[in-house]
């Protein structure tokens, strides 16, 4: 399955019913490996469920069984991003009354590890059999979530465990300690387990994808090894709000688990998009991650950077990008053309935070060619289609479009490169025509169009994808550049996601809820998108509007502790109210990068770092409202070096640790 597909693909003759459901599935991962299973934690082959490894189910069956009966399921839930740990209890013949004595702990890992664990708090030794009913059909990912599953292979005794072969490859499950007796032909180990009072026995299961001996190696170059390092400071938050700082260490562990290795150069990480449908890279997930953990440092957004430029089609300068669905009222976008500009501002964004000059001048010639691409782009009216050629004009890829321009202009001047007069002029040029050609004025006060047609008619919807419009990126000094709308138009922006047809309480709807074909399952007709609403109350709280800014993100928070302080990609823009949780999307990936990246991006908001590196000059802005109270952020990184800053109740901001010789900006 390609990564940057939202959904799998739909099989010939079978009608598009959208990908299985996983709003409600424990779904461990490390990527590209992952498991899958409901809360009772039995691997049962139903659906998704399944230890995966490089996008092949290993494991679709884990049963067990003791004393011939599953054990009765207590909990399940992650313990980390890659490691669940579930809970049971069994009824014997031993028990005396309501209370069991023997307990299941079952500890699963994304790479195919789990540890069973009996334990024996009744005052008398047991005998218990134990069994594992196990099988697979070694399908692809794509296969089983379009419900196309492949049919259960038979399996073959090798030592201490079973394994199974299809189509040039095999799957190994290996027990520790050896299992008493395996029985391929029903795919059963068993074990009889003498387990004394108060005492335990431990079994240990290895689901392995390996290739078979006459076949090339069916392991992905992309794959994780042991250990992947992890790319950015271990930042700490404390504050007035415990919620927030759960969000903070659930985000930054989600974000770890779905990094992956370049195939073309292992030292070069980036984010997988997300779990279980997009579990590879997607460059504007990509970038977008990299760029709001640039506080924690540079080392992503390098890594990222490398890649993508490998990947970049060197006539063109575009980065590649699938279509995406668009919501009700607009065809597909494509993502590529958001990638492509993101690159140029993610480059510049990173210099600003302290990305090494020997790291950063290489990657130039890249941004120079994704801005030769948006000149040949853009059309006689200075707007740049999406997709393009041919498609509308966006407001947000106007407003991405923008950025890309005066990030690209900041790059050539700061390389002493021709061309950056031309793009500061551009951009100008762009800043006055969006205000009056995008700006569609009525009695409330008016509104951004969504979009324009070819034929220059607006698409008069509003959703979240406008907060683009307040991401105007960061500049030398300290500074935020200008955005595409005037203060007017931005203190109007402000007011329209304060209400409520687009606020539902827990975040910004992709599609306002008075707008025709609104529903609060759409990815983009409704449901509510965690990075864009992190994007516009970033930016609300940028240029001022702090109590829009600290309304949504109470409500980012507020729905984070119903998921558990691991937000999903998205989840249903229903209204909130007394007595109600959001609803989660049943096609949501969980954990995203975007998501997760996000919450951090949220989160540092609060406290208005803005550095300029090289310049060694840094802002600091908070919110003046300090709507989660009094906050500490250390193990940030600015010029390279920690920074720590701690905000009052008053939203005074003091720096605490900072690089040598640093400057401070009002």
């Amino acid at each position: 399955m390609s990564p940057q597909q939202n959904t799998p693909p739909t099989p010939p003759g079978r009608p598009d019913r959208g990908p299985k459901p996983v709003h409600d599935a424990v779904m461990c991962v490390a990527a590209p490996s992952l498991a899958v299973s409901a809360g009772h934690g039995q691997l049962l082959g139903h659906d998704l469920d399944g230890f995966y490894q490089d996008g092949r189910r290993v494991l679709a069956r884990c049963e067990l069984r003791i004393a011939g009966s599953a054990p009765i399921p207590v909990q399940g839930r992650l313990v980390t991003a890659g490691r669940a740990r579930f809970i049971a209890v069994v009824r014997t013949g031993a028990d005396t009354g309501p209370d069991p004595a023997v307990t299941v702990e079952r500890v699963r890992t994304a790479a195919g590890a789990e540890r069973i664990t009996v334990h024996n708090t009744g005052p008398r030794g047991l005998r218990l059999p134990l069994e594992v009913a196990l099988g697979t059909d070694l399908a692809d990912l794509a296969a089983v979530a379009s419900g196309r599953p492949g049919p259960d292979l038979p399996a073959s005794v090798c030592a201490s465990g079973l394994r199974w072969s299809r189509d040039g490859a095999g799957a190994r499950i290996t027990a520790h300690p050896a299992p008493d007796s395996a029985l391929a032909s029903a795919g059963l180990l068993r074990w009889d387990l003498a387990v004394p009072p108060g005492g335990s026995r431990v079994i240990e299961l290895r689901a392995v994808l390996e290739p078979l001996p006459d076949a090339p190696s069916a392991r992905s170059p992309g794959a994780r090894e042991a250990t992947v390092p992890v790319l950015w400071s271990a930042a700490e938050m404390s504050c007035d709000d415990a919620g927030a700082e759960a969000l903070l260490g659930a985000s930054l562990d989600d974000l770890s688990a779905l990094l992956l290795r370049d195939p073309a150069q292992p030292s070069d990480l980036h984010t997988a998009a997300g779990a279980p449908w997009r579990l590879g890279l997607a460059p504007a997930d990509a970038l977008w991650a990299a760029r709001m953990l640039l506080p924690l440092g540079t080392r992503l957004a390098a890594g990222t950077l490398r890649t993508l430029a490998r990947r970049q089609d060197p006539g063109s300068g575009r980065i590649p990008g699938l279509l995406r669905h668009a919501g009700p009222h607009l065809p597909p976008t494509c993502s590529g053309v958001e990638a492509t500009l993101l690159f140029v501002t993610v480059l510049a964004e990173a210099r600003r935070w302290g990305l090494p000059e020997r790291e950063a001048e290489p990657l130039l010639p890249a941004a120079e060619r994704c801005l030769r691409w948006l000149f040949t782009a853009a059309g006689d009216d200075g707007y740049v289609p999406d997709p393009a050629p041919g498609g509308p004009a966006r407001c947000e890829v106007q407003a991405h479009a923008h950025r890309a321009m005066l990030h690209g202009a900041d790059l050539l001047d700061a390389y002493d490169r021709p061309g950056a007069d031309s793009w500061w002029e551009r951009a100008a040029e762009l800043r006055r025509a969006f205000r009056e050609d995008f700006w569609l004025d009525d009695r409330a006060g008016g509104r951004p169009a969504a979009a324009l047609a070819p034929d220059g008619r607006p698409a008069p919807h509003l959703g979240s994808a406008a907060g683009h419009l307040l991401d105007t990126g960061l500049l030398g000094g300290g500074d935020l550049a200008e955005g595409l709308l005037d203060k007017v138009q931005t203190e109007q922006l402000a007011r329209l996601f304060g209400a409520p047809d687009l606020d539902s309480g827990w975040g910004l709807r992709t599609l306002s809820a008075k707008a025709p074909g609104h529903n609060p399952f759409g990815h983009r007709g409704g449901a509510v998108r965690v990075h864009e609403t992190a994007v516009a109350a970033a930016g609300l709280a940028a240029t001022g509007y702090e109590k829009e800014a600290a309304a949504l993100l109470r409500g980012l928070l507020d729905a984070a502790e119903a998921f558990g302080h691991r937000l999903p990609e998205m989840y249903a823009g229903e209204q909130r109210a007394v007595g109600r949780v959001p609803a989660p999307h049943p096609s949501a990936c969980r954990p995203a990068a975007v998501a997760a990246a996000g919450a951090v991006h949220l989160l540092m908001s609060l406290a208005g770092v803005r550095p300029d590196a090289p310049e060694r000059i840094v802002a600091v802005r908070p919110m003046g409202t300090a709507p989660l109270g009094a906050v500490q952020l250390s193990g940030l990184r600015v010029a390279g070096e920690p920074f720590a800053v701690r905000i009052s109740r008053l939203g005074m901001a003091m720096v605490e640790e900072a690089a040598p010789g640093l400057q401070f900006g009002a």
